[in-house]
């Protein structure tokens, strides 16, 4: 993963941020108290958000707080990664300017933290529970995540509406994903059957990878395209079915953003 330079102290950052809104904004005043300056830590703060998004009528978030905050405790990691997605969203996306707002209100982080836990929850055999989080997702962010599916840290789903990622898929660090990705299977077969992005990748909005394939280190695919075989490193592909057209203009697309395969080099 390349370098994201963290704050000295990304929690005072974001608190500080805060206050910020809660005393220019006085209808959001209170949410934001309760979201984050009511908060101790980071993972409170976090634990808190997920919890109230992902309850229903029938499973409260006090529960499903108690789980996130086991897992925070117990795998730092977590959060850690967490971190390192906010300041990922801040570098890449222009609408962003600070971090608190993907914090409290892109959908495409919570549906990636979401994961996180039911990550967690799988690989401890809590199944099902993992599967009632999957779900929640789905259902409050519209982003369909097999909790089996490995994701790594510095990693972006913009916007997010539509994405779906299959079971035996894996997202390294530093990736990027637009609306409507999906990284699929091509039947019903069973076994390791999902694709594999590498790495600096990016994947434009739309676009479907399809079984046990690999999207090279630093490649772009482009939006819309329909990928069926592996992927080089650093290269640019598009298409239906989509075939390489030329090459990224930057080492890691994810980081650039620029979804114009017309400005690649041929």
């Amino acid at each position: 993963m390349t370098s994201l330079s963290m704050p000295i102290d990304f929690w005072s950052t974001l608190k500080q941020e805060a206050k910020v809104v809660a005393d220019n904004e006085p209808l959001l005043s209170s949410y934001v108290h309760a979201s984050v300056l009511a908060h101790h830590n980071f993972e409170s703060c976090l634990s808190f958000i997920l919890s109230n998004k992902m309850a229903d009528d029938v499973m409260p978030a006090l529960a499903i707080r108690e789980v996130f905050d086991e897992a925070y405790l117990l795998e730092p990691g977590i959060s850690e990664a967490a971190m390192a997605d906010i300041l990922a969203i801040k570098a890449r996306d222009a609408a962003v300017d600070d971090y608190l707002t993907p914090l409290l209100h892109f959908k495409g982080f919570h549906a990636v933290q979401v994961h996180r836990m039911a990550h967690y929850l799988w690989m401890n055999n809590r199944h099902q529970l993992a599967l009632f989080l999957q779900s929640r997702n789905s259902a409050s962010f519209s982003v369909d995540i097999h909790p089996a599916a490995q994701i790594g840290k510095g990693v972006m789903f913009d916007h997010a509406t539509g994405i779906v990622v299959g079971e035996t898929a894996v997202i390294e660090d530093n990736v990027s994903l637009l609306q409507s990705v999906t990284l699929g299977g091509t039947g019903n077969e069973s076994g390791d059957r999902h694709p594999k992005i590498r790495q600096g990748v990016l994947v434009g909005a739309g676009a479907k990878i399809l079984g046990n394939i690999e999207i090279g280190e630093g490649s772009k695919v482009g939006a819309g395209s329909v990928v069926l075989n592996n992927v080089p490193p650093h290269v640019t592909v598009v298409g239906v079915p989509a075939k390489v057209v030329g090459r990224p203009i930057c080492q890691n697309p994810c980081e650039s953003m620029q979804q114009n395969v017309l400005e690649d080099n041929a």
